[in-house]
């Protein structure tokens, strides 16, 4: 039985009249670039996330950059964040002459210890990016309680997390400064090609966000500061304002998903040989990441049952060769290390079937022999 990892093509069957209609709608107006689609986009994002102000971009990693250009930070400056996420959460800081401090990960949720960023933080720290991973809410309070003190910038990571909670019902996102999220197609809410959103309830930010991503102009030709090409294409907000209506729906079939996994495991005595994430409410399970032993020889065996995985991520940032200079080591930080060398992502996409998930648990079970 093949299990794909994700399956657009079985989302795009059941919402193919409506994206159509949308991309004809954008064809007939020829208006292709900002625009209309674009505000309709970010109106509705406000109203789903909760926040004051929304600014449609042209990625993801473009979304944190700007972030970072709008609080000014450059050369001489510190912004704390894990080891453990996508390359750009980290490659943007260098991208503005920033310098990364790493922080380790609390191995529950995969998502960057709190109770040891105050102990990073020091007189050119300028921001803490904490990432939302996979879907679940980090707990932001510790964090908001010593950047406030600080006069420091939270800059969420979100992208994985449109739609999640924290305990306290928040949104992701929607906690810190600015929160930013990725459309990229395989995200819980993703476009037809690259697209991003920052979300805002501090006014002068987006201002300086929404001139930031046409050049830094306003009014047009009149730049004011130095900005970019940071600009979300009305195509791909139309096809976002489509699956927008169904995000809360595919969001209940991940979190359902995550919940027969659990159950499949159980039933087939597998909870005391992996580790299973935590059953957290609001967790939006943009992926279903499970803590193997042996993974990789694993992630082998169920390749050749045509059972689709992925490793998120192999190699932690400070490993990484571009970040050899920042002079961290093997062994610097342990939970990071040990998440890379065991995590193991199974297929959670809405459209995945019960057969499916039992196939898939039923192989893990022969796999360690059960």
């Amino acid at each position: 039985m093949k299990v794909p990892l994700l399956d657009l093509r079985a989302q795009f069957a059941t919402i193919r009249a409506e994206v159509r209609e949308a991309i004809d709608r954008v064809c007939e107006s020829q208006h292709f670039i900002l625009g209309p689609e674009v505000a309709a986009l970010e109106e509705a994002i406000t109203t789903l996330c909760g926040a004051r102000f929304a600014i449609g971009v042209s990625s993801g990693t473009d979304a944190l950059l700007m972030s970072l250009m709008a609080l000014g930070i450059g050369p001489g400056d510190e912004v704390i964040t894990t080891p453990y996420s996508f390359f750009a959460t980290v490659g943007v800081i260098a991208r503005v002459g920033a310098c990364p401090v790493f922080v380790d990960i609390d191995p529950a949720t995969f998502n960057l210890d709190m109770t040891a960023v105050s102990a990073k933080i020091t007189s050119r720290t300028k921001a803490i990016m904490p990432v939302h991973l996979f879907g679940w809410c980090i707990d932001m309070n510790p964090m908001l309680d010593v950047s406030k003190e600080r006069g420091i910038a939270v800059i969420e990571d979100a992208a994985q997390a449109i739609g999640a909670k924290d305990s306290k019902g928040r949104q992701a996102g929607t906690i810190g400064a600015m929160g930013c999220f990725s459309f990229f197609p395989s995200k819980n809410l993703g476009a037809f090609g690259d697209g991003g959103m920052v979300v805002t309830n501090d006014e002068k930010l987006a201002e300086t966000l929404r001139m930031l991503r046409v050049h830094g102009a306003r009014p047009k030709y009149y730049h004011r500061m130095v900005g970019g090409n940071f600009r979300l294409d009305a195509l791909q907000a139309a096809v976002l304002r489509v699956k927008l209506k169904h995000l809360a729906a595919w969001t209940a079939a991940r979190q359902g998903n995550a919940q027969r996994y659990r159950m499949l495991f159980q039933e087939m005595g597998l909870v005391e040989r992996v580790v299973l994430p935590e059953d957290i409410p609001g967790h939006s399970y943009n992926q279903f990441v499970v803590r193997f032993p042996d993974r990789d020889r694993l992630r082998g065996f169920l390749r050749e049952r045509d059972v689709e995985t992925e490793v998120y991520y192999p190699l932690p940032l400070h490993l990484q060769e571009c970040f050899q200079g920042l002079g961290y080591r093997d062994g610097d930080f342990p939970q990071a290390e040990a998440a890379a060398r065991e995590s193991l992502a199974l297929p959670i996409h809405p459209e995945i079937t019960e057969t499916q998930q039992r196939y898939v648990v039923s192989q893990i079970r022969e796999f360690y022999g059960g």
